[in-house]
């Protein structure tokens, strides 16, 4: 009985959820009308020589994210490939300033980065995300808003041991001593990647070696 009940109150909360997700997909304006432009995709990357893509660092804090992806972005630039990065503290101070951490947050917040970097994308620059993006979901709804061969999932797989050593700015602590709430990994969840493009080991290979990883990757797929 109980776990008949279990199984039918599961299935209610993921048909609610399905819905929700499909009407937070919907404009709320119905006046509006999609403008198509005069360029092709194709017509666009012969002309710039380069093809957009979305990478997509996720992981926990302090688990090299913001590092790789800053160096990725330099040797991308150096190599004449237009590219920029969208760090999580920096779309705080600015665009997503209204957002906090609850669940409900951290969903708008990564909604709104993903509607970002797709024009990056159709704009044809590389948009290398560094963002904590703790939940699939969240992840699998950016990766469904870019074409097929455009979205490379990256994690950052580092200990939280390792993260909690390094600790930059403190968050760590502070969440332990109870300081922080809803803190990715100590009092919030963090659902890792089942299938991404590429998994970093940062707690052991060095800078070097895992940004040549992620140049590597690209190359195979044709975006470099």
């Amino acid at each position: 009985m109980i776990k008949t009940f279990l199984a039918l109150a599961g299935k209610i909360v993921e048909k609610r959820d399905k819905e929700n997700l499909k009407m937070s997909q919907q404009p709320v304006s119905k006046n509006i009308h999609w403008h198509h432009g005069k360029l092709t995709a194709e017509a666009r990357e012969d002309k710039l020589k380069q093809k957009g893509a979305v990478i997509w660092f996720t992981g926990l804090s302090a688990s090299g994210k913001s590092t790789v992806a800053r160096e990725l972005e330099l040797a991308l630039v150096e190599n004449g490939k237009n590219a920029a990065v969208l760090d999580g503290d920096n779309i705080r101070h600015g665009l997503n300033k209204n957002l906090g951490f609850s669940p409900e947050d951290r969903t708008e917040n990564i909604r709104r980065i993903g509607e970002v970097a797709k024009l990056f994308c159709e704009t044809n620059v590389i948009a290398v995300t560094a963002f904590i993006s703790p939940y699939r979901a969240d992840r699998d709804l950016v990766r469904q808003l870019l074409p097929a061969g455009r979205f490379f999932e990256v994690l950052c797989d580092t200990p939280i041991e390792v993260c909690e050593q390094r600790d930059p700015k403190g968050l760590y602590k502070k969440a332990r001593a109870g300081e922080i709430k809803d803190f990715t990994g100590i009092s919030a969840p963090y659902e890792a990647p089942l299938n991404p493009e590429l998994v970093l080991k940062c707690g052991t290979e060095t800078l070097e070696e895992s940004t040549r990883r992620v140049l590597q990757l690209l190359s195979e797929h044709g975006i470099i």
